[in-house]
């Protein structure tokens, strides 16, 4: 696997990787890399909208946790949460597996904690060119096999206006194998729970927490 380190030159991964190895990388590289199993899995950054969009949703996310909190000061630590951007989700103590969503909440860890699937309550992703629709059922899966209740994905025009087309939230079931003669492939799935277009009013959701966004907020 190689990718275009900066000035244009290629660089080449090995296959498998710790994540002390990783560490070792240019950052420029680094930054573009996520691994499952140990192995290197290249992960393309949009441009520079895109990055926009997903602060845009962190800051409602983060907006609307707040409110919740001030709501509940007494509420226990289940009830207090942490929102971040483009921050690596480990899935194994050793860290040979994680994945970078585009924004996430987390329950609230010390200051420069390291955040685990276990820790993570909802991650998001804006979904660009580079988001097959088998990367993206790949990334659904991992993260509903980590118990990770909920998932979100922002859709955009990726033509010249670079617009929100539509916001989904999914919910994490786990499948019902009673009465069933095949053993279904994966035991928890998402589910589609809410979908909004900009012709609406905006995004109103219970959990984890009271979540009301204006397509204000997110506009371009």
């Amino acid at each position: 696997m190689s990718a275009s380190a900066a000035g244009g030159s290629e660089f080449h991964l090995p296959e498998t990787l710790s994540w002390e190895e990783l560490q070792q990388l240019p950052d420029t590289i680094a930054e573009g890399v996520e691994l499952w199993q140990g192995k290197a899995v290249w992960n393309r950054r949009g441009p520079l909208e895109h990055q926009q969009f997903a602060v845009r949703m962190r800051n409602a996310l983060e907006a609307a946790a707040r409110r919740a909190m001030r709501e509940e000061p007494g509420g226990s630590d289940q009830r207090r949460w942490q929102v971040g951007v483009e921050t690596n989700v480990f899935f194994t103590s050793d860290k040979s597996s994680f994945l970078t969503p585009d924004f996430l909440v987390r329950r609230c860890l010390p200051r420069g904690a390291d955040t685990f699937a276990t820790d993570t309550v909802l991650v998001g992703e804006v979904l660009s060119g580079s988001d097959t629709p088998r990367r993206r059922q790949w990334t659904m899966y991992r993260y509903a096999e980590a118990a990770i209740p909920w998932y979100w994905e922002i859709e955009l025009d990726s033509g010249a206006t670079w617009d929100v087309t539509s916001v989904r939230a999914y919910e994490r079931v786990m499948i019902d194998r009673s009465g069933l003669a095949v053993k279904p492939l994966r035991p928890s799935v998402y589910v589609a729970v809410g979908e909004w277009e900009p012709d609406g009013l905006g995004i109103e959701f219970p959990e984890p927490f009271t979540l009301s966004v204006t397509w204000e907020d997110l506009a371009f």
